[in-house]
Order: structure tokens, then sequence, then C-alpha cells
């Protein structure tokens, strides 16, 4: 079965909109949640799921906690990776009945493990497995999206982004950078605007997201105007605000990003409860509430020497923010 774009979530959404990118340890189920309280995108993706794992016995457990989500974090993209096209196939037949509103392939992230073994932005240097992992996909019979980089040494829009378009997607999101680039320069933003010329000749069905240094919506808003995109995505800006989707930017007082945090240890226990969910990780997010207002440095040096969530809740607790 192959997907009616006119079904499909991504034909139904108001432009210009907004998705939190998917972010590796980063975008799982509880954080999604925590944005969504501070200020909901019009779509979430998934972290980054692999194929091989989940079409392995041994390994689909590891893939378990990366496809979670609740009615809170929808509407629900998953984002996969790999490069056998038949474990594409397999896994997108599963995802179609699970809830989620499309799948995203990664072919961009410039990890350089993950390069080694051929997948994601690597698939920028092998077109043709590239397209086979596409058409794969597409037997699940959700709308096929991809997540892609500008080229992998150099910017190659024309080729790249041109080949892609070809391919009958649903929606395209671009980061403005190479491969070799990661994040060390300025996004290339006049290569989004390229990229959407492109897509009105080739594949006008075909929606066209940026994504490379934005702070807000504010600041997406100016880079759809001066790209003609129809959408932006946001990954660190989350962790910079939390609050960067808000429509009606407010000032947020310490209080108000000590209440998010607390929200958002309350639903990693009870998210987890049961499991062996390290509580180590956990601590990457707490620079996201505990941040310029005075004090701020001494409360988070405490709380990255605490050891669980109630430790963590008695110094919020002790605290005179």
């Amino acid at each position: 079965m192959v997907y009616s774009f006119s079904m499909s979530y991504w034909s139904k959404l108001t432009k210009p909109f907004f998705a939190l990118a998917p972010m590796d340890g980063a975008t799982d189920t509880v954080f999604r949640q925590v944005v969504a309280k501070a200020g909901r995108p019009d779509v979430f993706f998934t972290e980054f799921v692999n194929t091989d794992g989940y079409c392995s016995p041994d390994g689909r457990h590891s893939t378990e906690a990366r496809l979670r989500f609740t009615s809170t974090d929808q509407p629900l993209i998953a984002q996969i990776w790999g490069t056998k096209p038949e474990h594409f196939a397999l896994m997108a037949k599963d995802l179609a009945s699970m809830g989620y509103v499309g799948i995203d392939i990664n072919m961009g992230c410039p990890v350089r493990d993950v390069i080694k073994r051929g997948a994601c932005s690597a698939l920028i240097q092998t077109p043709d497995l590239a397209a086979k992992i596409i058409t794969a996909t597409k037997e699940g019979g959700l709308p096929v999206s991809v997540k892609t980089r500008i080229g992998f040494n150099q910017p190659n829009t024309d080729e790249w982004i041109g080949f892609l378009l070809k391919q009958d997607l649903a929606a395209l999101t671009i980061h403005a950078r190479t491969a070799k680039e990661l994040s060390k320069v300025p996004a290339h933003w006049q290569e989004i605007a390229k990229a959407v010329k492109l897509r009105d000749k080739i594949a006008p069905q075909t929606l066209i997201i940026g994504n490379g240094d934005v702070a807000d919506r504010a600041d997406g808003l100016h880079r759809i105007a001066e790209t003609g995109a129809d959408g932006i995505m946001i990954g660190r800006g989350a962790f910079n605000n939390v609050f960067c989707f808000e429509q009606n930017p407010r000032h947020h007082t310490p209080a108000e990003y000590l209440e998010l945090l607390h929200y958002h240890l309350d639903l990693f226990e009870q998210t987890w409860q049961g499991q062996k969910r390290s509580y180590q990780p956990l601590k990457r997010f707490f620079k996201i509430y505990v941040r310029d207002f005075a004090g701020a440095g001494e409360l988070r040096e405490a709380l990255m020497n605490t050891k669980d969530i109630n430790e963590a809740r008695t110094v919020l607790d002790s605290s005179r923010i």
C-alpha cells in the first residue's frame, strides 16, 4: 500500500507550522510532554530509532522507550534510521498500527560512528540506496518524510535535494549545513530558499521545513519570510528556551521554570516507574530550567550532585527561589 498524500496529516497542516526536532537522548516522550506544556509545536518527532535494532529479537527491547508516547505528545512522527530497506519496510508496517501520523527517515545525522555504518548523512553519498529505503518505507502506508542536510562535504542542494524531491515525499526537512560542518558554522539559509524554488518546479506537493540555528517562533517566522519554507523545525533552541514555541511569548519567572522542572521530574518518575531507567541522563535537562537568575549556578551545581529524583526534589524545595 502506498500512502495518499491528500489523506496525510502533513497536507492538513496550517502553514506556517513548527516542529520539535528529533534529538537523540533528549526528545523522549517525557521531554516532548514538557515542551507541550511550555508551548506546543504543531508536530513532534521521536528520538532516532534504529531499524536494525527494531527488527532484531535481541534488540527490540532497546527501541521500546524511544517509541513510547502519550496523547499529550501528539501528533507524532517516528524518525527511523538504518541501511537495510527490508528492515525499513518491516518497521514501517508496524508503525502504521501504533498511532503515528507519519514516518521520517534520518538522512542527516553526522555522527561519525553512524556514518561509518553507511547510515543517516552517509546516504547523501549513496542516493540509490536512499531511494530504495524511501520506497521500502512507503510500504507501511504512512506518509514518508526525510530529514537531511544540504550536502556531505560541501553544499550540493541542486543535486541532492533535487534528487529527494523526485521521491514523492510528504515533507522534506533540511538542516542548512553539510554533514562535515556539523553545527560549527552558521546555517546556510540561502540554501533553504534554493530548495524551495526547486520544490516549486519538481514536487509542489512536498512541504519544505527549514532547520538550523532557529531560536524561537519569531525567529522562525523571519526565516520563513525570507525563504518561503512551509515550516520550521527547532532543536537546540528548545534547550536554550523551552518556551520557544509560544505563540504569544512573554517573560517567565524563575518560579515558572522551576515549576516546569518539577513537572519534568514527576513525568520522568511516572513514565519509567518500575523500569531500569538511569537517573544520570536526566541531569542534562537541568540547565534548561535553572539559569539566568540569582543563585542559579549554585542551585544547578547542587542538582548535578544529586543521585535520584527524591534528592533533586529536596534540593529544589530547600532553595530560596
